[in-house]
């Protein structure tokens, strides 16, 4: 739909607002039976609420600003969570439970990041709880209207207290509804596109540059510029970020073939100008110290690191640990965990945050949640393999200590699916019945055998004749060859004080399994020559994956517990042995963090961690030690190549990432993000391109060496929220390689950047 601005807009107030002022009632919710076209409901918003209302802190309230089709939709505004929308009352003697309907809504933000999942919920009571099934989930970019549709949804029998509902998926904007409907199952309902494709020139978006786009074109400069900045955008052919007469000329040549393409005529940009406007900004602090580059994250935490190497990146998976509450106070934490983190690096330094992935349906908790069956996320490990010629990424977890699950993906960061419907290990799984806590899986997959292996267990069975020292509460089995079946019976094994968490590595012909020894470790103990202590890191190694696996196999200790060294206060430790671009590593969790964050308290949010490892070669050893220097920058960045903006060494409170696989950061005035060592050497023409959004507009300070160092640019984001690409000019270009620093004077998007 096109939008023009008009010369002189009508005095404002709201349909609804005079309709309440009248007295007029709203509609009622339902119809009693569906209408010729199979409609039990049609709300089109204009002239009624439809019997929709806000949910949690939002306000709706009809409005004609904005509309999908008729003259008006529903706005939603003043939400404080994503679950915050509009809602509307279902009744079960209209829409049964057990039976199948069509509903379908169209949604659009104005305001925002780049892309923005709306989702169509049902709540309803199961008998014991309120459960939340998803509809219809659909993603759209700012201006663009889609519509979210299911035409067979089936109600789950025995439902009761039905609400229908429109939220988004981890985002606060304001949005508007327009078009709901609920229908009789299978009724097709034309709803919105979705994304329009923005190409310079196609002011009317039907994928043609031709005289339709002329007469849309002058109608837009008779009315002062299209309010709809992607069509704004559109018309623009010169890209001089103004709309004009030169503009319509230059559409007519390329109609009339004149010329071939439109020439671009993009503003210089003035740094000194922006500079005086980017204005006096207090900067904010960093949760880390000055030369430290543990935790590998600060905006997020993320505890049991599991990992994942390919195409030249370190991929680390983590549960997603998160401050929970009770009454408005932050709790001690106890695992409320539906997703898994996702990050990764080329460099051991920067990290790339690529969002938490949604995994654990729990009942309609998180509503997107891949695994259905699954109420919890845990502890995390990856592998990949080549399947029918193209590569297969798999992610294990655990649902609590009762199951581990796999996801499978064709990206390392998804988006993931659950490709068998039910746990991969079960307590039905033979000789997994008596398992302690089934959980913790550590994956290995072998190149050299084109073999997997996938290890996990933990705990103590009470009353069964085992002791603390051998709890036999691990497993060991080989898996399919799709990766997502096992081959073969679990194997126990004698694991000396198995407490929890699973490594697999395979170092020359040599398998490595470690995990965390249990607290009830005596002083003084040595088993087999090593001696440790609780909650301290052992390994075992063996020239056969499957064992057997006893005390005789146990070799050392390769991390001590993290209270022991000096690290934190301790606790319950899970790690991962790493092997990239030709080191080893130790990833692994502290409470560092959150001490710092909380003025010393402990309540168990963890935050992973990585140092280099020791390997000699010479007697097959390996041993790591733990602190927050982490460690150091392999290879430098190559700022030619798109760099994410979720890519960071460091970072200032309070910013925050938003979205799942091609993330954004959300900034604040004075916040900032840090990168280290970008490689200057490899930029020639002085240009930096950026994708960024703000609501109000904003400026991106670039500053090379320290936070207070000198501006090397200045990216000005343009107000609107969409999201823009911007180009700059380098004032200066650093010699070799430098760190940079992002530093912003207002709320803004931050996608990605790029240097030539």
């Amino acid at each position: 739909m096109m939008r023009f601005k008009t010369l002189k807009r009508a005095i404002g107030g709201t349909v609804s607002a005079l309709m309440i002022a009248a007295g007029i009632p709203s509609f009622p919710a339902v119809n009693a039976e569906a209408d010729e076209n199979g409609r039990y409901f049609t709300d089109s918003f204009d002239s009624s609420d439809g019997g929709w209302t806000g949910r949690g802190s939002a306000s709706v309230e009809t409005t004609s600003s904005e509309k999908f089709e008729g003259t008006g939709s529903l706005s939603i505004t003043g939400r404080t969570d994503s679950w915050n929308g509009a809602v509307k009352e279902l009744s079960t003697a209209t829409f049964v439970p057990g039976n199948s309907y069509a509903f379908s809504v169209n949604a659009m933000y104005k305001t925002g990041s780049a892309e923005e999942t709306f989702k169509l919920t049902l709540q309803y009571n199961d008998g014991s709880q309120n459960v939340y099934s998803n509809v219809a989930t659909a993603a759209t970019s700012a201006g663009d209207w889609v519509c979210l549709s299911n035409p067979e949804y089936e109600i789950p029998a025995g439902a009761t207290d039905l609400q229908l509902y429109v939220e988004t998926d981890g985002s606060e904007i304001d949005f508007f509804i327009d078009e709901a409907v609920g229908a009789v199952s299978g009724t097709a309902v034309q709803g919105a596109a979705g994304p329009r494709k923005m190409t310079i020139g196609d002011i009317n978006f039907d994928e043609k540059i031709d005289s339709l786009d002329m007469i849309t074109a002058r109608r837009g400069l008779i009315a002062g510029g299209f309010e709809d900045s992607k069509t704004q955008k559109a018309a623009d052919v010169d890209q001089n970020k103004k709309f004009e007469t030169a503009d319509l000329v230059l559409l007519q040549q390329f109609i009339l073939k004149q010329i071939t393409e439109f020439p671009v005529n993009k503003p210089e940009v003035d740094l000194s100008e922006l500079a005086g406007r980017f204005g006096n900004v207090s900067l904010a602090d960093s949760w880390k110290k000055d030369n430290e580059n543990n935790p590998l994250t600060t905006q997020r935490f993320g505890a049991d690191p599991g990992w994942m190497v390919y195409d030249g990146r370190l991929y680390i998976y983590t549960t997603n640990d998160a401050f929970e509450y009770s009454n408005g106070s932050i709790r001690d934490n106890e695992y409320e965990v539906r997703t898994i983190n996702c990050v990764s690096t080329a460099d051991m330094v920067n990290w790339t945050d690529h969002g938490a992935i949604p995994v654990a349906y729990d009942k309609g908790a998180l509503p997107n949640g891949a695994a259905k069956w699954a109420a919890r996320s845990w502890a995390p490990d990856a592998a990949w393999k080549m399947i029918n010629g193209k590569p297969k990424f798999f992610l294990y977890f655990a649902n609590n200590g009762s199951g581990i699950g796999v996801l499978t993906a064709d990206s390392p960061t998804g988006p993931w699916t659950d490709p068998i419907g039910k746990e991969l290990i079960s307590r039905n799984t033979p000789n997994c019945g008596n398992v302690a806590w089934l959980f913790d899986p550590g994956v290995y997959y072998d190149e050299a055998t084109d073999e997997a292996y996938l290890f996990f267990g933990g705990g103590k069975n009470d009353n069964d004749g085992t002791g603390y020292n051998n709890p036999k509460t691990g497993r060991c089995v080989k898996l399919g060859d799709d990766m997502i079946s096992i081959s073969g019976t679990p194997q126990t094994m004698d694991t000396p004080y198995l407490f929890e968490d699973s490594s697999l590595i395979k170092i020359g012909d040599t398998w490595y399994y470690s995990y965390c020894a249990n607290w009830n470790v005596p002083n003084g103990t040595n088993v087999n020559g090593v001696s440790f202590g609780n909650a301290d890191i052992l390994y075992m190694t063996s020239k056969n994956p499957l064992g057997p696996w006893s005390s005789n196999n146990l070799k050392g200790v390769v991390f001590q517990n993290t209270a022991t060294q000096r690290i934190d206060n301790g606790g319950n430790n899970h790690h991962s042995i790493i092997f990239f671009k030709d080191k080893y590593y130790v990833a692994y969790h502290s409470r560092q963090q959150e001490m710092r964050m909380n003025g010393g308290k402990d309540r168990n949010y963890r935050s992973t961690q990585i140092n280099e490892a020791t390997y000699n070669a010479s007697n097959g050893t390996i041993t790591c030690k733990g602190d927050m220097t982490g460690v150091k920058q392999i290879e430098n960045l190559d700022p030619t190549q798109t760099v994410r903006a979720a890519t960071m060494s460091n970072e200032s409170k309070g910013i925050s990432v938003s979205g799942v696989g091609d993330t954004t950061v959300e900034f604040k005035k004075g916040e900032w993000a840090k990168v280290s060592k970008v490689d200057f050497s490899k930029v020639s023409s002085g240009t930096l391109t950026a994708k960024a959004s703000s609501k109000n507009g904003a400026i991106i300070k670039v500053v090379a060496g320290s936070r207070t160092g000198d501006a090397i640019s200045y990216i000005e984001v343009p107000a609107g929220g969409s999201m823009e690409t911007i180009d700059t000019v380098l004032a200066d270009i650093p010699s070799g390689a430098s760190d940079i620093y992002f530093i912003a004077n207002g709320d803004l998007s931050f996608d990605s950047w790029s240097m030539s």
